[in-house]
């Protein structure tokens, strides 16, 4: 949405957030990617902002705000540098609000007010070798003992997982009841027995500390399980419902930046006697760059508003997600294509807003998950 189509109060929200990105993440951006370095120094700074809990009531440390402003907030911070933006969007939409929405009061008094004012970092542990886009197919086993579970996973491609404290890990809690066997168990970091594996080497969102998270007859209380047991697809998938709006906002973010980045260089850069944005084939590329953002966006806000109503948003983030996450892939590529050999040098941003591009596809549900998701909803549903 246009910053001048928005109400005033989420118009302050955005100037806000790309105020604080332009000059907090803005100068450091190329040098954390190039890095693989989490910007400690920035992070800090986000938590008094309220980034770190922007759906969570006042009452538990957070913002109060809608699903609007964190899309807008979401948005805003991946334009500049789309690891934040991805630490942002999983901390509060896979983490903090699944304890919100299903932990009891004592579980959220507990947990929320650190996540929510940025003191902690949360992950969402469910992906292991053998079980990504099947959720269902999960290995990890937490057995009763007493007042504990005894817990054994291996959670890999965890995203903040390098400095994540507080990990909502998906475990079997009966291994003879298929996907009703599934339940969330809390883990913090300093548990006997928890362990952060070595951070990945990615291709993109260098800045995002992405580990793997192994338990290791780790003992987690039975006060530690969300929802009750054999709850943890009903957890997950209304978690990732959340995650997946998130995801769309930061795959607008990321092609706007591309879109921008493309505009200047066109228009300062000469072929043939004329700025290369006077050549019709240039012209033509912006314009369906152009087009596919708006688009992704208004997917995105139509998402958030359907959930902001309390409205079944499934379909409809599986929509956004998939739209915004090819869109932004499509717009890197055609800001490559623009700049040319400069585009593939990691001179320029875009380089960067390729590789990180690429993987919005693949996170949060693949592109080939979610068409299967959009489709059978759309077929249950009779077309309409």
């Amino acid at each position: 949405m246009d910053r001048m189509m928005m109400p005033d109060k989420l118009r302050i929200v955005s100037n806000a957030a790309r105020s604080f990105s332009e000059r907090e993440l803005a100068p450091i951006a190329a040098e954390i990617d190039r890095d693989a370095r989490f910007p400690w120094e920035v992070v800090d700074k986000m938590g008094p902002l309220g980034y770190f809990g922007i759906q969570a009531p006042p009452a538990m440390g957070g913002s109060g705000l809608d699903t609007a402003a964190y899309i807008t907030i979401v948005e805003e911070l991946s334009r500049v540098c789309a690891a934040i933006g991805l630490c942002v969007s999983v901390h509060n939409s896979v983490c903090l609000y699944p304890l919100l929405a299903f932990g009891t009061k004592r579980q959220m008094e507990r947990w929320a007010p650190p996540l929510a004012r940025g003191e902690q970092i949360g992950a969402f542990c469910l992906t292991e070798p053998n079980a990504g886009s099947d959720a269902a197919g999960i290995e990890a086993t937490a057995v009763r003992d007493g007042n504990d579970y005894i817990v054994n996973a291996n959670k890999v491609f965890v995203t903040n997982g390098g400095v994540a404290d507080t990990c909502l890990i998906f475990v079997r809690t009966d291994v003879s009841a298929g996907p009703r066997g599934i339940s969330v168990l809390v883990a913090q970091r300093g548990m006997k027995g928890f362990v952060v594996g070595d951070l990945e080497d990615l291709a993109g969102m260098r800045a995002n500390p992405v580990s793997s998270i192994r338990l290791y007859d780790c003992r987690i209380p039975v006060e530690n399980l969300i929802g009750g047991e054999g709850r943890g697809l009903a957890v997950g998938l209304a978690a990732l419902d959340a995650g997946r709006i998130g995801i769309a906002a930061q795959s607008v973010g990321i092609a706007r930046a591309a879109l921008e980045a493309s505009v200047a260089y066109a228009r300062q850069r000469r072929q043939f006697g004329k700025p290369i944005a006077r050549h019709q084939t240039v012209e033509a590329l912006i314009a369906d760059m152009a087009t596919r953002v708006d688009a992704a966006r208004l997917l995105t806000r139509r998402a958030a508003d359907l959930r902001d109503s309390g409205m079944p948003c499934t379909t409809e983030a599986a929509m956004a997600k998939l739209f915004a996450s090819e869109t932004a892939t499509f717009v890197a590529d055609g800001a490559v294509q623009i700049h040319g050999g400069y585009g593939y040098s990691r001179a320029y941003p875009v380089e960067r807003y390729y590789r990180d591009a690429r993987v919005t596809r693949i996170y949060e549900g693949t592109s080939e998950v979610h068409r299967m998701v959009i489709g059978r909803n759309v077929i249950q549903q009779g077309g309409s």
